[in-house]
């Protein structure tokens, strides 16, 4: 069977135009030559920024919010990573990047989902956009709607592509905050860690898809990111790496050459890392102490965070940071998993709430029936 690889580099050349894996201990400020530049946590403290608000296109990073708004569908239940998905003749016209999708063919949102993060499939994009919006426009549309509520200061859309429009632009700061948004879906990870692989249609035909960040392979802790490269554009590059409990996203929009947007990027990896560092005080895996119950039929009720305190700051600082708990002395049973029951603080040394998190029961506690307390007493 014929295979059409895209987006292959000679590995020479790619070793050659990135920065080393290992981040020097004295790394500065680095020197950006692509036109917009931003670094920031994940949880969005900007490290560095260079013009990063200033309108542009910004080429295939507007699939970013084109995966960003397929997983909260199916999030919300509008979707399955299972729904088999008709390609239409418009989807399978799709120039540039692209998987060969076979027209009136069935493939399912997984697959399509996986071909967009990987290889940057234009042709998946409007599929799965027309899957779920019935056609593009109104996909899109949901696109924009999604930008006015993460609040971007400089993102219009007018495709799910990135192929060229007019009006279509972003800016270094919004693409790094849809990159937040869109790296807490896991699923995402599991796609987008994927170097080489076959796309195979339903006839048998396969297509071999290349992930075009070569940094997933190349810099040591970045486990995802999406290019971009138009003509008006130029290269651009948003990726995320983690070391130990630090996440760090970097994004490049206007770089003169592939070269350079993975160099650059590397580089205020390797600046964070150096200088930045995350600290976990408390996550789902936390052990707090229980809570006394009334009424029910145990006496201590097992708690637990709903989501993770973390402290962000210069290497050294996030050890400066307390946890606060605001917990009852006592709850009254009936109580079921997940109920809220108070909230944990993370405070910083001049005691201002940098974070805060629900506290929830981490099991069921019944309340105790009348045979329970006539039980209680006779064994008493």
């Amino acid at each position: 069977m014929k295979k059409v690889f895209l987006c292959v580099f000679a590995l020479a050349l790619l070793v050659a135009t990135i920065v080393p894996v290992t981040a020097c201990a004295e790394a500065a400020l680095p020197s950006i030559s692509a036109k917009e530049a931003v670094l920031m946590s994940e949880d969005g403290h900007v490290l560095f920024e260079q013009n990063a608000t200033e309108k542009r296109p910004i080429a295939s990073m507007t699939k970013i919010m084109t995966l960003l708004c397929t997983y909260e569908a199916i999030d919300s239940g509008k979707a399955s990573l299972n729904d088999d998905v008709v390609a239409s003749e418009r989807a399978a016209s799709m120039g540039g990047s692209q998987v060969f999708l076979d027209a009136h063919a069935t493939y399912k949102l997984e697959q399509l989902i996986k071909s967009i993060v990987v290889c940057s499939a234009n042709d998946s994009c409007v599929a799965v956009a027309e899957h779920l919006c019935g056609n593009v426009e109104g996909f899109v549309q949901q696109m924009n709607d999604k930008a006015k509520q993460l609040q971007l200061v400089a993102t219009h859309f007018e495709n799910c592509t990135g192929l060229p429009a007019v009006s279509q632009y972003s800016c270094a700061r919004d693409v790094g905050v849809m990159l937040s948004q869109l790296i807490k879906h896991p699923h995402y990870f599991a796609c987008a860690k994927i170097w080489m692989e076959d796309f195979v249609h339903p006839s048998g035909r396969v297509t071999g898809m290349t992930n075009t960040n070569k940094l997933i392979r190349f810099y040591d802790g970045c486990d995802g990111g999406k290019t971009g490269y138009t003509s008006e554009a130029q290269h651009c590059l948003a990726a995320t790496a983690k070391r130990g409990d630090t996440r760090i996203i970097a994004v490049v929009v206007g770089a003169p050459d592939s070269k350079t947007r993975f160099k650059e990027v590397s580089s205020m990896f390797n600046y964070a890392f150096a200088n930045y560092e995350s600290k976990v005080y408390a996550d789902c895996n936390t052990r707090f102490d229980g809570i006394a119950v009334e009424g029910g039929k145990t006496d201590t009720l097992d708690i637990s965070a709903q989501g993770r305190l973390v402290a962000f700051g210069k290497k050294g600082s996030a050890n400066a940071f307390r946890v606060e708990m605001n917990l009852p002395e006592t709850v009254k049973a009936p109580i079921k998993m997940g109920d809220k029951v108070g909230t944990a603080q993370l405070k910083d040394e001049n005691g201002r709430i940098v974070a805060e998190v629900d506290i929830v029961a981490a099991s069921n506690v019944e309340a105790k029936t009348y045979w329970d307390f006539v039980k209680q007493i006779v064994t008493h």
